[in-house]
């Protein structure tokens, strides 16, 4: 009787790590108040002395150099400690459901990749981190959408997650050689690493729902790569993401519309992007767009910072439910039939450049980011946030 009665409760805990948009009857206690800074975040010495030039104009950072033991980054173009540029990067799912706020940790990453989740009613944040020592954890932690997997490959990241949506391919994907993943031990994975995930007992004290507090404390996340012996730096297959304006240099786009304002759903978050309303204002004073979502900033717990990011790249392609009893969806990453690709916006420097994406043959390949003049974006350096964006909802996209 004991073991039916445990595997019942194995069973429901399984089905509990896979759920995705919890709804507003999950009752949750309101965070800490966060501290939001008055002031705009100082700009740094390369914005402040920077001279604005337009992209044809702006030289790129091309060969890396080790000077002082530092090195411009693969995912920001900012010089850092050398050993943190070379090693891969973490991919973390984060939920942005607002029983789950605020995050912690999440002002450290790179890069951050923002999706719609099941039956689009909210997002789901995979949060790509090279530079996270100072951290002694990161979470909420949820769990793996094949699409984020596939996102996080051209990065050559090690995917963390709790959980798994057992969607055809998911589960040969996350268990294959294709992908090195840190993962918590739930149905679907063949590899688990138990080591690198903890509950936040603050959390689980103020009544957070369970699904909501889960973490990946940093000294697990590297216990568990050492066992599993994953290479933990670049190989030399890697490529950048990203073409930044070299240093001392700002890529102006003078010609292109203002962007200051600039909503991935629309104001009433249409796509997925309801249950916040996310949305991302330049600040000219910091060279930033700040990240609002409910009507406030978005605040990393961690540091009561706002979030910001120096770029956003609103990414279109096509996608749809997988059935309509469970509501899972899928995004193809390859973009459509007819185009190994889709329509993209960038931001950068409080402007809207108008262009595709294109992604190259080969299923880890690199995705490359074109002006409608098929010149290369020379993005400004800095974090960068990606929207998914489902081309049935392109439309909805609002730039003021």
């Amino acid at each position: 009787m004991k073991n039916k009665v445990m595997g019942i409760l194995l069973a429901g805990a399984m089905l509990l790590a896979a759920t995705a948009c919890t709804k507003e009857e999950v009752i949750t206690p309101d965070p800490p108040e966060p501290v939001v800074k008055e002031d705009p975040v100082e700009p740094g010495p390369n914005i402040t002395d920077a001279v604005v030039t337009d992209p044809d104009e702006t030289p790129v950072i091309e060969e890396r150099t080790v000077v002082d033991g530092k090195k411009q980054s693969y995912l920001t173009g900012e010089w850092k400690d050398e050993a943190v540029v070379d090693r891969r990067p973490m991919a973390v799912m984060i939920p942005d459901n607002k029983p789950a706020l605020p995050q912690y940790g999440i002002s450290k990453a790179s890069v951050i990749f923002e999706a719609p989740m099941e039956a689009y009613e909210c997002t789901r944040l995979m949060a790509i981190l090279e530079d996270y020592d100072e951290l002694d954890h990161i979470g909420p932690v949820r769990s793996a959408r094949l699409y984020f997997m596939e996102y996080s490959l051209p990065y050559d990241a090690i995917y963390c997650n709790w959980g798994i949506a057992l969607v055809p391919g998911a589960k040969e994907l996350i268990n294959s050689d294709r992908i090195h993943n840190i993962s918590q031990a739930v149905e679907g994975i063949d590899n688990p690493s138990q080591e690198a995930f903890d509950r936040d007992q603050e959390r689980k004290d103020l009544g957070y729902s369970l699904e909501f507090t889960g973490i990946m404390t940093i000294d697990g996340y590297n216990a568990a790569l050492d066992r599993m012996g994953y290479r933990k730096t670049h190989d030399d297959l890697f490529e950048q993401p990203f073409i930044f304006a070299q240093e001392g240099y700002i890529s102006g786009y003078s010609e292109m519309p203002d962007a200051k304002t600039i909503y991935p759903g629309g104001k009433q978050g249409q796509g997925g992007y309801g249950q916040t309303s996310p949305y991302f204002v330049y600040n000219e004073t910091d060279h930033l767009y700040h990240r609002y979502q409910l009507n406030e900033p978005q605040i990393d717990e961690y540091n009561n910072e706002e979030l910001t990011c120096r770029n956003v790249i609103f990414l279109v392609t096509v996608g749809d439910r997988y059935n309509e009893n469970t509501g899972y969806l899928w995004f193809s990453v390859k973009g459509s039939d007819s185009m190994a690709g889709g329509p993209a916006f960038f931001f950068t420097e409080g402007k809207s450049i108008e262009g595709y994406w294109l992604k190259d043959e080969t299923d880890d390949g690199a995705y490359h980011y074109y002006d409608k003049q098929n010149n290369e974006i020379i993005f400004n350096q800095g974090k960068t946030w990606v929207c998914l964006i489902n081309n049935s909802f392109f439309e909805s996209i609002v730039i003021e």
